[in-house]
């Protein structure tokens, strides 16, 4: 029974090829960061300082490139995104590790800007392959296939860079994103459903319509909660380094993220969707009493437990939510501007906590990405009460409700509600904006 929801929506056609091929393509760009800052210490002879800009330019560069290739696909189509992306990231990969440091800055920007972008091409393509009543378990399944690439990527790129060098893991990377995009453009998968308009219609909605304050919110959230992961990560290795126990971080980091794992297989398997503020706001909160358990690796990996299992929840959420908000024509920069959220906040989160753990101690590093998830939570509070009143007001019936409508032939028009003429439709409000829960605006699948 709990397998359910998994095995019908791995039952729908292209899902299981579409995770496999994504989960694939995102090892070597999940092995990027850490082959760049070995390329740049080992082979450069710099230090972390100058590595960590490096990191910086190229998340930067990634950012912003990210929503501009959605808007790409949008409009174009997915594959030739897929050519040009696949094409600068190898012969980025190639040059990048001949270049001298204060030219590699700026190319890694641009690096970072033409990346191949798997992550949201997956989500795009989950939103248009699943009916809304599968499009939770689906996403799950891509946070934790996500989970397993970041597992895999940087301990393989350590190796190779270890044993083989840096300059050989970046030779690999290139080869990596080659077979990544290759795979993709093969697969090819649709980022707009059957129903919906393709891309050649060339239809297009205005930003105004759907770059609103509840769409805002969602990416404040994602953004937070990469920031209380990244920062975790550093603060872990900080608390066990002082209390000596440095050689149970790998322990210690491998039970966290299996604590996400299962949670995010948990939160797929629920009938209808949490928002994704209520999943992040105790996630972050959790967070901050964390440091407590830094004289025993053990107890620190329990208190790792609660925040741990809500991390995957939590981006689950966040997509799910902008895949039922964001009409299909603007899908692709939407998930684009998602997947910025998330690389921003792992780029913040690392110095967030660095900077408490430097001035106050190793503990206060979980403090202080807890706090500023806790700060965004308050923030966006007011946004999801908002939609809930909304949502509590009563649509008053129309005068002429009662009237046979004048294109249905003279009957009743029928109720698009599976519960009879009484429940009060969820488009007729006209201006109430979509939910930053998951579960909103329910078909009548999932009834």
């Amino acid at each position: 029974m709990l397998l359910t929801p998994y095995r019908e929506t791995l039952a729908l056609p292209k899902i299981r090829s579409l995770l496999v091929v994504a989960t694939l393509a995102r090892i070597p760009i999940a092995a990027a960061t850490v082959v760049l800052t070995l390329h740049v210490v080992t082979d450069l002879g710099r230090g972390y300082g100058a590595a960590g800009l490096i990191g910086a330019a190229a998340t930067i560069g990634g950012s912003v490139g990210a929503p501009v290739m959605g808007r790409l696909i949008d409009r174009r189509g997915l594959r030739p995104v897929l050519v040009l992306t696949t094409v600068a990231e190898v012969i980025y990969w190639l040059v990048a590790q001949s270049l001298p440091y204060w030219v590699l800055l700026p190319v890694a920007a641009i690096g970072g800007f033409l990346a191949l972008p798997a992550f949201s091409v997956a989500r795009q393509s989950i939103a248009a392959l699943t009916p809304e009543s599968h499009r939770l378990p689906a996403f799950a399944l891509d946070s934790i296939t996500t989970e397993m690439s970041f597992m895999a990527g940087p301990a393989l790129g350590v190796l190779i860079a270890t044993t083989a060098g840096p300059r050989v893991a970046m030779i690999s990377l290139a080869v990596g994103i080659l077979l990544a995009g290759v795979g993709l453009w093969l697969l090819n998968p649709p980022v707009r459903a059957a129903h919906e308009a393709p891309v050649t219609s060339s239809e297009r909605v205005p930003r105004r319509s759907w770059l609103k304050p509840r769409f805002v919110a969602v990416l404040a959230v994602t953004m937070a909660a990469t920031i209380v992961l990244a920062g975790t990560d550093v603060a872990v290795v900080a608390v066990l380094r002082e209390s000596g126990q440095v050689a149970w971080t790998g322990a210690v980091l491998s039970l966290w993220a299996l604590f996400s794992l299962v949670g995010g297989f948990v939160y797929g398997t629920v009938r209808r969707g949490v928002p994704a503020l209520a999943l992040f706001a105790p996630m972050a909160l959790l967070t901050l009493p964390v440091g407590l358990g830094g004289d025993h690796w053990w107890l620190l990996a329990l208190l790792l437990i609660p925040a741990g299992a809500l991390c995957a929840p939590t981006i689950t959420a966040s997509s799910d939510a902008i895949s039922r908000m964001i009409p299909a024509s603007a899908r692709g920069e939407a998930m684009g501007l998602h997947n910025s959220a998330l690389t921003v906040g792992v780029a913040l989160g690392g110095p967030i906590a660095g900077l408490a753990i430097d001035t106050k101690g190793p503990a206060w590093g979980f403090l202080a990405v807890g706090a500023v998830g806790v700060l965004v939570a308050l923030l966006v509070l007011p946004t999801e009460l908002r939609r809930r009143r909304e949502a509590a007001k009563p649509s008053l019936p129309s005068a002429h409700a009662a009237e046979p409508s004048l294109s249905s032939g003279g009957g009743a028009e029928p109720s698009l509600s599976s519960g009879g003429g009484a429940e009060p439709s969820l488009s007729s409000g006209g201006g109430a904006e979509p939910s930053l829960s998951s579960d909103d605006a329910e078909p009548s699948l999932r009834r």
